[in-house]
């Protein structure tokens, strides 16, 4: 299952990586009003971490898991898409690929979303391991606090995005 997991997160990543920007454009949608609504995205589900709520863009709605009987399956969907490769991961793909300078820019994403992807695999292959260690509490303040950094990178994502649609802003500043 990691194995599997690990290699459909690197195709879409790259996926997302190199043709994210037409296909936001084939939409009409600039990078920075993608950030804007990635920063929203990703403050609903920094919140509902803050709070020890699911979140139905990562996990589906009840329908949704309800229709989840093959584990063989669960690979894609629902673990790949949206759990790991999810609407944070797209929304911040997509705008760091678009402000990458050149190829060099580009590589540089690659080599860093290539490292992150051998991290998941490693996180994934140990999880057995990893869960016998955790206790609850451990992994209540660990998901608090993922949801606190998470929030955060959400502000910065939403204020950067505002700044550049509404330049005014940046002279208030």
């Amino acid at each position: 299952m990691a194995v599997k997991v690990t290699i459909f997160s690197a195709m879409m990543c790259l996926v997302i990586l190199f043709a994210g920007q037409q296909i936001i454009g084939f939409f009409g949608i600039t990078v920075d009003q993608f950030r804007v609504a990635g920063g929203a995205v990703l403050s609903s589900i920094a919140w509902s971490m803050l709070h020890g709520g699911g979140v139905a863009s990562h996990q589906g709605s009840d329908s949704e898991q309800a229709q989840i009987k093959d584990v063989s399956g669960l690979a894609f969907y629902p673990l790949t898409f949206p759990m790991i490769v999810g609407p944070g991961t797209i929304a911040t793909l997509i705008i760091y690929s678009g402000h990458a300078q050149g190829i060099a820019g580009m590589l540089s994403i690659v080599a860093i979303v290539g490292s992150i992807i051998l991290l998941l695999f490693a996180v994934l292959f140990f999880a057995a391991q990893i869960g016998r260690i955790m206790s609850q509490t451990l992994r209540t303040i660990t998901t608090r606090l993922m949801g606190m950094i998470l929030l955060a990178i959400a502000v910065d994502m939403i204020i950067a995005g505002l700044t550049k649609l509404l330049p005014g802003l940046a002279g208030g500043a």
